[in-house]
């Protein structure tokens, strides 16, 4: 024996779960992602589904976004990957003859001294072909 409509508890539940979805604090949000995975949110947040959830014995709510964050992947002509981060390293690319690779707390590759020497080497080689491009351009 029903005790009420179920689309009417659907579609309250959903009216509380985007209110509390308009309610949240985006800054804290973004500086959550900034501190704990080194993320910087440089588009909007695209809201997918919230819900109510039981989580470690306690009522909660589950939000589900999708961000798009930054991403800089350094690879040499081998194709090997040689460094993988999810901070912009533009201001590496400034100065071509001071190149130096910075590291990133997510980097995902370590290299001995050799082979950061070798690699900046490499990157100093790259953007003085680049700089030749484009004084040729």
């Amino acid at each position: 024996m029903k005790l009420t409509n179920p689309e009417s508890i659907q579609k309250s539940e959903k009216e509380f779960i985007d209110t509390i979805n308009a309610e949240l604090d985006w800054d804290v949000i973004e500086q959550l992602l900034l501190d704990k995975h080194n993320f910087e949110v440089h588009d909007d947040i695209a809201y997918k589904d919230g819900t109510l959830i039981v989580y470690n014995n306690e009522i909660a709510y589950k939000f589900d976004f999708e961000i798009k964050v930054p991403l800089s992947v350094i690879f040499n002509r081998g194709g090997e990957c040689l460094s993988m981060s999810t901070a912009r390293e533009d201001e590496m690319f400034e100065n071509n003859h001071d190149m130096e690779i910075q590291n990133s707390s997510t980097e995902q590759t370590h290299c001995g001294e050799a082979e950061k020497k070798k690699e900046r080497g490499m990157a100093v080689e790259i953007a003085d072909l680049i700089s030749e491009i484009n004084n040729k351009a």
